[in-house]
């Protein structure tokens, strides 16, 4: 089957973890092939969660610039056009890229304007989510969702929280997301994956997110499987990033084919292409190989992306069209 071919839709990227060589060696030359697999790719296997974000930083201090952030961004869309992907919505958390001077509305300002011009140039309908995460204080949460507000009309969607969940409790970010919700800004959030489904249930209470970030160890607790059914929760499923963080030992104890035939709508995500060293034509062929899924699973993953995707029908419809005519 020729997943490269296929159309894709991507919910869950991070921008600062998803750098090409291409682009990281033209922000530094001195950069060889060897240091960027070393320092940005990750292990197959990390030892969990927080190991695996320590690589993140090899991107983050190459955007600190705004001739950076467009360069990075403009690479990354160059990327999902290679992959034929219709519609993905990147995020990144604009406080991390502050180290050289620039204030945060700059940074959200000069990301969106990249954007725009990538969408131009490749013809791949892109949008963008903020970020707070974990370790940022209440503030810092405060911050990025009034970034959120403030570039209302935008390629800036939504809000999410991201980092390591089992270090840090929700708490200095329940008041953030109360915000959005309040001012009707759609919200995703990581849970259930370095922690279980007690995470899950977590940010459901306190957030109320319409999507979930991985959201698989959700499988713990039957309950939570059927809420996030009955409730039409979606997930964003990650699976090479999983096995990379250490919650599953291989690929066919991965739940996502049980969730998938539990009826769940989830779709099928990178996460970090860079530091996973994997594309959404890998993760494809991986579920083919592993749990036989055909062009019907794929199609139903994208449709379920699509109908969760924080953008308009206006927007929606045209893609479904592809989507459709593509799989039949």
């Amino acid at each position: 089957m020729d997943f490269r071919g296929l159309p894709k839709i991507e919910l869950h990227l991070h921008l600062d973890c998803s750098l090409s060589y291409q682009v990281a060696s033209r922000i530094d030359p001195s950069l060889t092939e060897e240091q960027y697999r070393q320092d940005f790719i990750g292990p197959v296997r990390c030892h969990d969660l927080a190991d695996y974000l320590t690589r993140a930083e090899h991107g983050i201090r190459l955007m600190q610039s705004p001739q950076q952030l467009e360069w990075v961004t403009l690479d990354l869309m160059e990327q999902l056009k290679a992959e034929h992907v219709l519609y993905a919505e990147v995020r990144f958390a604009p406080l991390l890229h502050t180290r050289k001077g620039m204030a945060p509305e700059e940074i959200v300002s000069v990301v969106n304007d990249a954007l725009q011009a990538g969408i131009a140039a490749t013809g791949v309908e892109a949008r963008l989510i903020l970020c707070t995460l974990r370790h940022f204080s209440e503030q810092e949460s405060l911050q990025t969702i009034r970034l959120v507000e403030q570039f209302s009309g935008t390629n800036v969607v939504g809000f999410d929280i991201a980092g390591d969940e089992a270090g840090y409790p929700v708490d200095e970010h329940i008041s953030s997301f109360r915000y959005a919700c309040k001012q009707g800004i759609p919200c995703t959030s990581h849970a259930g994956e370095a922690r279980g489904a007690d995470s899950v249930w977590e940010v459901l209470r306190n957030f109320t997110p319409r999507r979930i970030g991985h959201g698989v160890r959700c499988t713990e607790d039957a309950s939570l499987v059927s809420h996030l059914k009955t409730n039409r929760i979606h997930l964003e499923v990650c699976p090479t990033s999983n096995l990379q963080t250490n919650m599953y030992e291989a690929m066919e104890s991965h739940p996502v084919d049980f969730l998938y035939r539990q009826g769940l709508s989830l779709s099928i995500n990178t996460d970090a292409r860079t530091i996973s060293n994997t594309t959404l034509e890998e993760e494809y062929r991986k579920l083919h190989d592993t749990f036989q899924w055909q062009k019907a699973h794929l199609l139903r993953c994208n449709l379920h992306a699509l109908e969760a995707a924080f953008v308009e029908e206006e927007v929606k419809m045209p893609i479904r069209e592809r989507l459709l005519e593509a799989y039949a």
